[in-house]
């Protein structure tokens, strides 16, 4: 039998599922897309540099920084992670040092975490605020325990 998360064993029927943070699915998209345009460059990178840099470095930072990148996906949760992320946005436009169209690209992806975070942000508050809006319109408005029923006498 395959092992149980946390989440998994505490579970218990009528539970609500706990809601997965826009925020973070947000970033995890922005990385994942990114991990593959920095796999593509490399392979630029490659192919027009390798004369002037060594194959070596090339292929290794290209791989090392995709592999990061996605590998820092499962760290979007911890308090560092949108950091971790800011950190990584930074070594993408630096790569523009390799390849100036690089820099470009790492600006337009830059941008897009900026927006896919605080537009996440803004996302989660607003499901949090009408998850406590339906929490307190449930409790408000219970059935008597009757299961509905009104009797006509």
């Amino acid at each position: 039998m395959a092992r149980q998360t946390k989440a998994q064993r505490e579970w218990r029927p009528g539970m609500p599922k706990k809601r997965r943070s826009v925020k973070v699915m947000f970033a995890s998209t922005v990385l994942l897309l990114e991990a593959f345009v920095v796999l593509f460059a490399t392979l630029v990178v490659f192919g027009l540099r390798s004369d002037t840099i060594p194959v070596g470095v090339i292929l290794g930072v290209g791989l090392t920084l995709s592999a990061v990148l996605i590998l820092s996906c499962a760290f979007l949760t911890k308090p560092y992670g949108i950091l971790l992320g800011w950190v990584l946005q930074v070594l993408i436009i630096a790569t523009g040092i390799a390849e100036p169209m690089m820099f470009l690209v790492g600006i337009l992806f830059a941008l897009t975490w900026l927006y896919g975070i605080r537009t996440g942000a803004r996302l989660d508050r607003e499901n949090a605020q009408r998850d406590r809006e339906q929490a307190e319109w449930e409790r408000a408005n219970q059935p008597d325990g009757d299961g509905g029923q009104q009797s006509l006498g």
